[in-house]
């Protein structure tokens, strides 16, 4: 996967569902969204324009996906992240294709940061 030229921008919409099944079912008959499975907890989905996912690794969310955004430099980026105020509320952590950390806004919303190194 190339990730050149993808420094801070969103990159990734995450849906934490219940069911990935009932999810599909339900996007792919709504929308036509087509759908990559990698693994029983993760799907990825494409609307033909963006992609994105469900997994069922973390609580369902109410009130919205979580938005993740790019970084070449993820500690840089927790770093400026923190002097602009922004609370990080979970700290760093590796998973298949790379790492991520979660922060909340200074209106409250929550939003993730990955990179794949």
């Amino acid at each position: 996967m190339s990730t050149r030229g993808t420094d801070r921008k969103i990159d990734n919409i995450e849906f934490n569902v219940g069911d990935i099944a009932r999810s599909k079912a339900f996007y792919g008959g709504a929308f036509g969204w087509t759908f990559v499975d990698y693994g029983p907890t993760y799907t990825e989905f494409s609307d033909g324009r963006l992609t994105g996912d469900f997994t069922t690794g973390e609580p369902v969310r109410p009130g919205g996906p979580l938005v993740i955004v790019y970084a070449d430099h993820l500690d840089d980026t927790q770093q400026r992240l923190k002097a602009l105020g922004a609370v990080i509320t979970r700290e760093t952590f590796s998973f298949p294709g790379g790492s991520r950390f979660h922060f909340r806004d200074l209106d409250g919303y929550e939003l993730a940061v990955w990179t794949a190194e």
